[in-house]
């Protein structure tokens, strides 16, 4: 095969092969392709886009390109969630313990935090002793011992991911559904769990920013999944603000440790998480139906079973199980300060990246991959959308480890927080589910 042939037939929007889309991944992961024609045909790709069972091929061409995790193993269903990222999006740490507490084994493969979204294996390696760097046996025997594991993703699993999405960055053809698409399930089929839960976030802090592409991305994965033979759902959850009220790492461990306690039953963040694992529940056959997963979860959380199991998962994985009962074990910022209401009125809109970023600028989040953060920075939200508010009333506190940028952070803040006269009706927080049978609203 020459790359210039196959280039040129994506041009002409026509069809590309199996053998193909084999031989195009392979040839890059191996370095017998250069940039520049993998740069072509990615452009081809933005402006022709490919159609399913190419997206298909294309999917499980990168997730072959590397390792791929076989956890037959494990007794049971294997369950994953992915999210396509938001801020203070803390559901994987009160999710996994959660569901694994209801007897379903949870294997999860996990990424950092990169720009404005967090990431769970930062969150985690906030807790003293932490250890996210498993090798795969370690990996499946605390998931065959606990019924829970989470590892970061390592260089050999989906490698050719890693190269284009790279490249993709500079080349300006980020935004294309299907190889978003593609990138996120090459992932997630080789970290090899039996069912796959998506949480497509959209809104003003997400990738998507309206519910048509949401829907649309969903529906792109969902088949995915499908065509090769792992099932697949996707929940289409809301990023308009912030989904916990902790943005940072060691900030959202607290608020995780909380929900987990039996507290914030009336947050978003717990409705999410209920949400998303009611559906893990049904997918591995372990609740009929939504309701009675619900409250099958529900019970977890309020008789501390669920908070039981993030402690064992914790030492399971070299953690200071203490943490669940003392706060002071997690890394501790040095500097805070509150940021108050500078008129008064009622809540209008949160630019949620905007929130991001500031929790960027005091050191919780990276500009750019390897970057060192501030495990301990951060800030904490004091308002949400609808709110009404007085002047001097808090509407969040800084944490860093100094306070050199507290004015130029709080200045951002204030400018990310839409204060207006009227009433405001705030939209839904769980737009609806993709499945086999396509979109259903909530």
């Amino acid at each position: 095969m020459r790359m210039v042939d196959i280039i040129h037939k994506k041009r002409n929007g026509q069809t590309l092969s199996t053998a193909e889309w084999d031989y195009v991944i392979q040839a890059y992961t191996a370095d017998q392709l250069p940039d520049y024609q993998m740069a072509a045909l990615l452009m081809a790709i933005y402006f022709q886009e490919i159609n399913g069972s190419e997206t298909a091929d294309l999917t499980l061409a990168m997730a072959k390109s590397g390792r791929m995790l076989d956890l037959s193993q494990i007794e049971g269903i294997k369950v994953d969630k992915h999210s396509t990222g938001g801020v203070a999006d803390t559901t994987t740490l009160i999710l996994a313990p959660l569901v694994a507490a209801a007897g379903v084994p949870v294997a999860k493969m996990s990424g950092r935090g990169l720009g404005f979204t967090g990431g769970t294996i930062d969150k985690l390696e906030s807790i003293p002793g932490f250890r996210t760097g498993l090798t795969e046996a370690e990996f499946i025997h605390t998931v065959k011992a606990h019924g829970i594991a989470v590892m970061g993703q390592t260089a050999d699993i989906a490698p050719a991911d890693g190269k284009i999405y790279a490249l993709r960055d500079v080349t300006a053809t980020i935004e294309s559904i299907p190889l978003i698409a593609s990138s996120i399930m090459s992932k997630k089929i080789a970290a090899g769990a039996d069912r796959i839960l998506l949480d497509v976030k959209v809104g003003s802090g997400a990738f998507m920013q309206n519910l048509d592409d949401a829907i649309r991305l969903a529906k792109e994965m969902v088949r995915i999944g499908r065509l090769v033979g792992r099932q697949t759902k996707a929940v289409i959850t809301s990023m308009d603000q912030p989904l916990g009220m902790a943005v940072g790492n060691s900030l959202e461990v607290i608020e995780a440790i909380e929900v987990l306690r039996g507290g914030h039953t009336g947050s978003a963040l717990y409705h999410v998480c209920l949400t998303l694992g009611s559906h893990l529940l049904t997918m591995a056959n372990v609740a009929t139906d939504e309701v009675t997963a619900r409250q099958r979860l529900a019970e977890s959380l309020a008789d501390g079973s669920a908070l039981r199991k993030f402690e064992e998962f914790v030492i399971a994985q070299g953690g200071n199980g203490e943490v669940v009962r003392d706060f002071s074990l997690l890394p501790q910022p040095r500097a805070r300060v509150t940021v108050q209401a500078t008129k008064a009125g009622v809540i209008q809109a949160i630019s949620t990246a905007d929130i991001g970023l500031c929790a960027t600028l005091l050191g919780a989040g990276r500009e750019h991959k390897g970057q060192q953060i501030d495990l301990a920075a951060g800030l904490m939200m004091a308002c949400r959308i609808g709110d009404k508010v007085e002047v001097g009333q808090p509407l969040a506190e800084l944490f860093a480890a100094n306070s050199d940028n507290f004015a130029e952070v709080s200045s951002r803040l204030l400018g990310a927080i839409s204060i207006g006269p009227k009433p405001v009706q705030t939209g839904p927080l769980v737009y609806g589910l993709v499945d086999e049978n396509g979109y259903q609203a909530k």
